[in-house]
């Protein structure tokens, strides 16, 4: 809880994103480390870099949270016991663990950093959440399995923190204890490296017809049968909140910066929202829209209200608002010259609508009437990656602000 409020906690990949999270609203963040993490192919953090973020977020009066989620197997100690006495000079404000060994080991080497037991352990009852208590946890990620209506009896027992996830990718398998990438790829989704076979299109093959591959639906093109839709709870925000939930998480240390600000700011309003007026909570309508811009995939509430259904997977493509893609971070605004100064991210051209991602507020658009390069050289377009440019633009917009441009492609 951060005031007596419920703390929004988002993904980290790097510095950029994790700077990009809070300016997005943000209470905390969490990330891995060069080791004993669930995200192989994210872009984690060094030691150093580490510090840096943690440095970064408490002068904030924000938190970091480091994962440490993997199976560790004996191999793994020797090693882990380096990096907790490494973890215990960074100082982070908690260690997400899976594995009891890894725990006993953090209690032992690491005893002044709190202990948040991972969603990878499957807790899904009160008894266990009690054993964490009794352990000297401080907070259990609940497993995507459990109800609204488990999560309320198991904070009725148990004065242990709660933190859900709200939003972001569901696993086919429990609780992402998967073994189609293992068996498939030879690379273990507990080990950090899932190759995401779920996503991938398959076709039925009877025993005596081998060769002949049957589409399991309509669409010739295959189908995804292992392919969840994302998980959404905007609207049942409140409930949560109710429920005696102390963290809100979203998913998606792999996600994009784009992405982390968008889904951020949505929440961040409606938790703000829920406060202002519990009794008259709406969702506004441009954080829905927010939301169905940034998805890949089709939503669905998972486990919350009862165990999913055939609905609940995407058999097709999700029509997306895919006209919108982000083009540009903010550098600075020079009230003198009345431009904006911008880093390029994706190109656009003189006479494009462009959409500021206010940090608090809605969204502004303008078309963009000037451009000019580094060299102050008048340009028609910025095709380069990561290019230094300015436009002509009335208003202050604060630097890290994200822009998007609006695409036919």
């Amino acid at each position: 809880m951060i005031d007596g409020k419920v703390e929004l906690l988002l993904p980290a990949g790097n510095m950029e994103k994790l700077k990009t999270a809070f300016l997005y609203g943000a209470d905390a963040v969490y990330l891995g480390g060069p080791l004993l993490g669930l995200r192989a192919k994210a872009g984690n953090f060094s030691l150093d870099g580490m510090e840096e973020a943690v440095s970064y977020a408490h002068a904030l009066g924000k938190k970091i949270y480091v994962t440490m989620n993997i199976y560790a197997q004996n191999a793994d100690l020797h090693y882990a016991e380096e990096y907790l006495v490494s973890l215990r000079e960074i100082r982070p404000d908690a260690l997400i663990i899976s594995d009891m060994g890894l725990m006993r080991m953090a209690k032992r080497i690491a005893p002044a950093i709190p202990i948040h037991v991972s969603t990878q352990a499957n807790t899904t009852n009160y008894e266990s959440c009690l054993f964490y208590e009794d352990f000297g946890v401080q907070c259990v990620v609940m497993a995507r399995e459990v109800s609204l209506q488990e999560i309320k009896e198991i904070k009725n027992h148990c004065q242990i923190d709660l933190e859900v996830f709200i939003h972001g990718a569901m696993c086919m398998a429990y609780s992402g204890r998967c073994m189609l990438s293992m068996f498939m790829t030879n690379r273990s989704a507990n080990r950090g490296e899932c190759t995401h076979p779920c996503r991938w299109k398959y076709h039925v093959v009877e025993e005596k017809r081998p060769g002949e591959f049957m589409p399991i639906d309509e669409d010739e093109r295959g189908t995804y049968i292992f392919n969840s839709k994302d998980l959404c709870t905007v609207h049942e925000i409140g409930q949560l909140i109710e429920a005696g939930v102390s963290s809100l998480k979203i998913e998606g240390r792999m996600k994009s910066e784009h992405y982390i600000a968008t889904v951020c700011k949505a929440y961040r309003r409606a938790i703000d929202t829920y406060y202002e007026d519990r009794n008259h909570y709406e969702v506004p309508s441009s954080s829905i829209r927010e939301l169905k811009v940034i998805s890949d995939r089709d939503y669905c509430t998972g486990f919350l209200f009862g165990n999913p259904t055939g609905d609940d997977h995407n058999y097709g493509d999700y029509n997306l608002e895919r006209q919108i893609k982000f083009c540009a971070k903010v550098l600075h605004y020079d009230p003198q010259k009345k431009r904006l100064f911008l880093e390029q991210r994706n190109r656009f051209f003189i006479g494009d609508t462009l959409e500021i991602l206010q940090i608090d507020g809605e969204n502004q658009s303008f078309v963009v009437a000037k451009m000019w390069n580094e060299q102050d050289e008048p340009i028609m377009v910025c095709p380069h990656p990561k290019q230094k440019l300015s436009i002509s633009y009335e208003h202050f917009v604060p630097a890290g602000t994200l822009i998007r441009v609006y695409s036919e492609e």
